[in-house]
């Protein structure tokens, strides 16, 4: 065996007919294809009375904002490990020297996960934010309002009668959420507030106005950092703000939600709830009981 069979092989030559991968590339490229990744865009079924509900909500939105009553949009941002975790987006720093993280996303028991829960004044252009570290409970979402209203709330509407919630259509906020209509008949018993709350259709919780108005923004603020711990949590997201002068208050709740909360058939009948004549399951408004 001669050197040159040892270092340069023989490469069988591909049968006739065939052509190699490049050609075939070429050739796509020449019909004007292009690798793609998927979009979304189909929104499956909706319901037939979707741009309807939509209606009634701008309609009881517009209507509170004009008699000086708070309307507000509820709803739980997407949980976030704490820990030095890697975190989207980019941040500026010296250049060669990005921040280590961990390279496995595995939670920090001591540390778990953080549950912010907000609410977003639609006429005020403030927010509050409860970050959670129990579970996402109707309970929870109850308390962020109440804590909402004792702290930014009842300041800027102390003649209020009334408060108008707009909320997804599921979560700890869900229409079919029995522990969410019985803690808001207790909230609105403390209060002395007639609570209404109009729900969005299935299936179009990105059109929540809390989504694009505040959570958006918290995103924003906190790309490229890593969410080492409750505390810095807290103080990205009170420090978001935006030209149109957003205002962020937040705190931890560190209280314990426990899950799977059975509310009674009494439970229920007992409550001071009136559905609306338009899809009530959607639109239904607690009273205070009579004292």
């Amino acid at each position: 065996m001669t050197r040159s069979t040892i270092w340069n092989p023989v490469i069988p030559a591909p049968p006739r007919g065939s052509v190699c991968h490049n050609v075939v590339a070429d050739l796509l490229r020449g019909l004007d294809y292009s690798l793609q990744s998927n979009r979304k865009t189909r929104e499956g079924t909706a319901n037939l009375d979707r741009d309807a509900q939509f209606g009634t909500i701008n309609t009881q939105v517009k209507a509170a904002l004009a008699t000086g009553q708070p309307a507000i949009s509820v709803d739980t941002k997407k949980k976030e490990l704490v820990g030095d975790f890697k975190n989207a987006g980019r941040e500026l720093r010296p250049k060669g020297h990005p921040e280590p993280v961990r390279v496995h996303d595995f939670k920090i028991p001591e540390l778990g996960r953080a549950v912010p829960y907000g609410v977003y004044d639609i006429g005020g252009n403030t927010g509050w934010v409860s970050v959670g570290i129990d579970h996402d409970t109707a309970s929870f979402a109850v308390n962020t309002i109440c804590r909402w209203w004792q702290t930014m709330g009842h300041a800027r509407y102390p003649e209020a009668r009334s408060l108008l919630i707009t909320a997804d259509c599921g979560g700890s906020n869900g229409a079919r959420m029995r522990l969410w209509k019985r803690d808001l008949q207790v909230l609105a018993d403390e209060l002395g507030l007639t609570i209404t709350v109009c729900h969005l259709p299935p299936g179009t919780s990105k059109w929540n106005k809390i989504e694009h108005r505040l959570f958006s923004f918290v995103t924003q603020n906190w790309r490229g950092k890593p969410l080492v711990s409750y505390q810095a949590i807290v103080q990205l997201i009170a420090a978001t703000t935006t030209r149109t002068w957003l205002n962020i208050k937040c705190e931890m709740d560190s209280a314990n939600y426990p899950a799977g909360v059975k509310v009674s058939d009494d439970d229920m009948a007992a409550l001071n709830l009136t559905p609306h004549e338009f899809h009530g399951e959607w639109n239904y408004t607690i009273a205070p009981k009579p004292t």
